[in-house]
C-alpha cells in the first residue's frame, strides 16, 4: 500500500485534485419502474410432502430509507423483518395465495422466494420471483422456516430431500442412484427424531445488553448451527437479557433465534403471545415439520435459573461480547453451579475487559504500550478546562478516546482537537441515555449507531508508524490445549485489518461484505522471521494475562530495517466474535481446522478443564 501511495503522489502530487478513477465495468441497459407505495414483503414458498405448494409466513420489510439495499439486508439494525407481516389476516392470506399462484405458474421446484408489495387498498404486486435465496443465518429463507419450527440444518435437509424426489421424477437414466441417496437420507432423518442420549447438550448463550449484543446474536447463531449439524452435540439456544444490575436467562424457540437482531429477540420474550395465523401455517406444514423437526423443539420461551441450566446441559458456549460475558460475571455464575464453559476464567476475564488494566499489566512485563489516562465525569463537570488542560499536557492531537471497559470498537474515536474532545466527553458523560440529534451530528454518528453512556473514559496516544519501514494493524487468534506439561498455546497466522475509516468498526470486524481482513498479514519478504516474533509476543501477552481456551488479540506491528518487529497490544478479547465472517475462522483454517473443528476444540478444552 505504501508503494502504491508513493507512486500516485510522485505522479500527481499529494494535494492534486486532477486524479480521475474510471471504471471499466458498466451497464448497457437500465429498467425504469413506477414507484409502488406500499408495504414491502418477501415470502418463501415450499412444496409440502404431498407435492402441493405452501407459502410460509410472509415477512414485512421495514427499512430506514426508501430502498432495501445490500446493507439494509445484512447489517443488524438497518432494517426490521416483521414475520408474519403486520396486515389483517385476510390480506396476509391473499399475499400467500398470490405467491403460491405465481410459484405454480412459473413451475418452480422445491422452493422459491417471491418478493412484492401490498398497497393500502390491498393491491398485491409480485415483482421479483427468485429460484434461490440468500442463506445468511437471518435471511428470509431461514427466518421464515424458523417460524414453522425448523432450524437451518433441518430446512436444508428438507431442500435436499425434496430436490432428490424431484430429480427422481424427472430423470430418465439416474433414478436408481438418486433413490439410493434418498433412502440413505431417510434413514438419517429417522434417527434424528429419536432423543439422543449420546450427544452432549450445550447451551449457547447469546444476546446480552452491551453495545455488541447484535454481534453476539450473529455469533451465537453461527455456533448453534455448527453444533446442530454435528453428531456429537445438541445445542440449546439461551438468550441473556437484563442490565448491569442483573440478568436473566431464557431458553428460546428456534423462531426467536432467527430474528433480525438482539432487540427483536428481547421484544419477543417480553411480549410473547401465540399467533393464530402462525398456528394455522404450522398446521399446513405439519407433514414437513414432523419429518425434520428435532424432539427438543419448544414453541415458547422458558425462563431458566443457572441451577435449571445445570439440569439441562453438559456445557455452555458463551457467545456474549462485552458485559456480562467478557467481564467474568457469567463465568462466575456457571462456576458456582459447576457447568463447564468456553474461554478464560473469571479472574482473567475481569482483567482483559478493562483496557487500562490490561495494558498496564503488559507494560509492567516489558511491553511497549500506548500512553494512557483515565478521566471521569465528575472531573469533567467540576472543572472542564482543568481536565482538558490535563489531557493536553499528557497527549498531543490526534489521540484516541474510548470506554475503559466496553467491547471492542465501542465508541472508539480519533480526536483531533480540543473542540472534538469536549464534544466527545459531553456525549459519553451525558445524563440521559438518549442521544440527541445534535449530539449525533456533532459526534459524527450514523442514524442507527449506538454510543454508550459512561462515567469513565480512557484516553490513549495514537499509535503511529514512527521510524518503522512497515506499519500495520493486526488481529491474532489463538487456541489452548491441555498437555501433561501444562497449557500449550497454538498461535494462528495473524490477519491484517484494513479499516475503511480512521477506526476499524464493529461491522468491519464481524460482518460479511464490510471491511477487509487479509490472512495471513502482509509482513513482507521476511514473513517467517517477522511472524514468529509477533506470535511470540502474542503468546507472551496471553500467558501473562492467563488467557485460556481461545482468544483474539488486537495489535499494531512496526517492522524496522533490521527485520525487528515490535508488537504494540491494543486489547485482548477473551470471547472473540464468532460470526461466519470473522477472521479467526480464516486463521484457524490455515492450521487445518474447519469452523466446526475449531468450535469442537474450544468445547473439548472447556469440558476437560
Amino acid at each position: 500500500p505504501e508503494a502504491l501511495l508513493d507512486s500516485i503522489n510522485s505522479n500527481f502530487g499529494k494535494d492534486s485534485s486532477d486524479i480521475l478513477l474510471k471504471s471499466f465495468h458498466k451497464e448497457h441497459t437500465v429498467i425504469f419502474e413506477s414507484f409502488i407505495n406500499g408495504k414491502e414483503f418477501s415470502c418463501i414458498v415450499i412444496r409440502n410432502e404431498d407435492g402441493r405448494p405452501v407459502a410460509l409466513p410472509p415477512t414485512e420489510i421495514r427499512k430506514q430509507g426508501q430502498l432495501y439495499d445490500y446493507k439494509s439486508k445484512y447489517l443488524p439494525g438497518l432494517s426490521r423483518k416483521i414475520t408474519p407481516m403486520d396486515v389483517p389476516a385476510a390480506s396476509l392470506e391473499a399475499v400467500r395465495a398470490e405467491c403460491v399462484k405465481l410459484y405454480d405458474y412459473l413451475s418452480f421446484d422445491t422452493y422459491a422466494r417471491i418478493d412484492g408489495f401490498i398497497t393500502d387498498d390491498d393491491t398485491i404486486y409480485l415483482n421479483d420471483p427468485n429460484t434461490t435465496s440468500g442463506m445468511m443465518p437471518s435471511s428470509f429463507f431461514f427466518h421464515q422456516a424458523a417460524e414453522i419450527g425448523l432450524d437451518p440444518s433441518q430446512f436444508l435437509s428438507f431442500v435436499i430431500r425434496t430436490s432428490l424426489i424431484e430429480r427422481i421424477e424427472e430423470q430418465l437414466y439416474y433414478q436408481a442412484k438418486y433413490t439410493r441417496l434418498l433412502n440413505d437420507l431417510d434413514q438419517s432423518l429417522a434417527s434424528l427424531q429419536q432423543p439422543s442420549t449420546n450427544k452432549k447438550k450445550v447451551a449457547v448463550i447469546l444476546g446480552g445488553y452491551s453495545f455488541e449484543r447484535h454481534i453476539s446474536v450473529e455469533s451465537g447463531r453461527n455456533i448453534y448451527e455448527k453444533l446442530a449439524s454435528s453428531s456429537d452435540y445438541l445445542p440449546i439456544p439461551v438468550y441473556l437479557k437484563g442490565t448491569e444490575d442483573g440478568h436473566e436467562l431464557y431458553q428460546i424457540p428456534i423462531s426467536f433465534l432467527l430474528k433480525d437482531n438482539a432487540d427483536d429477540i428481547k421484544e419477543k420474550i417480553d411480549h410473547f403471545s401465540r399467533n393464530p395465523i402462525l398456528d394455522q401455517i404450522k398446521e399446513e406444514c405439519k407433514s414437513v415439520t414432523s419429518k425434520y423437526q428435532s424432539a427438543y423443539n419448544i414453541s415458547e420461551p422458558i425462563k431458566l435459573s443457572y441451577f435449571d441450566l445445570k439440569q439441562k446441559v453438559d456445557a455452555v458456549f458463551i457467545a456474549l461480547h462485552g458485559r456480562p460475558g467478557e467481564d467474568g460475571t457469567v463465568q462466575q455464575r456457571l462456576k458456582e453451579v459447576g457447568i463447564p464453559y468456553n474461554g478464560s476464567h473469571t479472574e482473567s476475564s475481569m482483567i482483559t475487559i478493562n483496557k487500562f488494566n490490561t495494558l498496564q499489566i503488559l507494560k509492567e512485563n516489558g511491553f511497549n504500550v500506548a500512553n494512557q489516562l483515565i478521566v471521569d465525569s465528575l472531573d469533567f463537570y467540576t472543572n472542564e478546562d482543568a481536565l482538558l488542560n490535563k489531557i493536553e499536557t499528557n497527549f498531543s492531537y490526534p489521540l484516541i478516546a474510548k470506554p475503559v471497559d466496553d467491547g471492542c470498537s465501542s465508541a472508539v474515536k480519533v480526536i483531533k482537537s480540543r473542540k472534538s474532545m469536549t464534544e466527545y466527553l459531553k456525549g459519553i458523560f451525558r445524563e440521559n441515555e438518549e442521544i440527541t440529534e445534535l449530539m449525533r451530528t456533532t459526534l459524527g454518528l450514523s442514524y442507527n449507531e449506538e454510543f454508550p453512556k459512561k462515567s469513565e473514559v480512557l484516553i490513549e496516544s495514537l499509535i503511529q508508524k514512527e521510524g518503522a519501514i512497515h506499519f500495520l494493524e493486526i488481529t491474532g487468534g489463538l487456541l489452548t490445549h491441555h498437555t501433561k506439561d501444562g497449557i500449550k498455546y497454538e498461535l494462528f497466522e495473524p490477519s491484517e485489518a484494513l479499516a475503511g475509516g480512521e477506526i476499524l468498526s464493529l461491522e468491519e470486524k464481524f460482518l460479511a461484505g464490510e471491511g477487509q481482513n487479509l490472512t495471513p498479514a502482509r509482513f513482507g519478504d521476511n514473513y517467517t522471521l517477522i511472524v514468529e516474533q509477533v506470535k511470540a509476543d502474542l503468546e507472551k501477552a496471553a500467558r501473562i494475562l492467563n488467557v485460556e481456551g481461545y482468544a483474539r488479540i488486537d495489535a499494531f506491528v512496526r517492522i524496522y530495517p533490521n527485520n525487528k518487529a515490535e508488537t504494540i497490544i491494543i486489547e485482548v478479547n477473551s470471547l472473540p466474535g464468532m460470526t461466519p465472517a470473522t477472521c479467526i475462522f480464516h486463521q484457524c483454517a490455515l492450521n487445518g481446522y474447519k469452523p466446526y473443528d475449531f468450535i469442537d476444540q474450544i468445547l473439548q478444552y472447556a469440558i476437560n478443564d
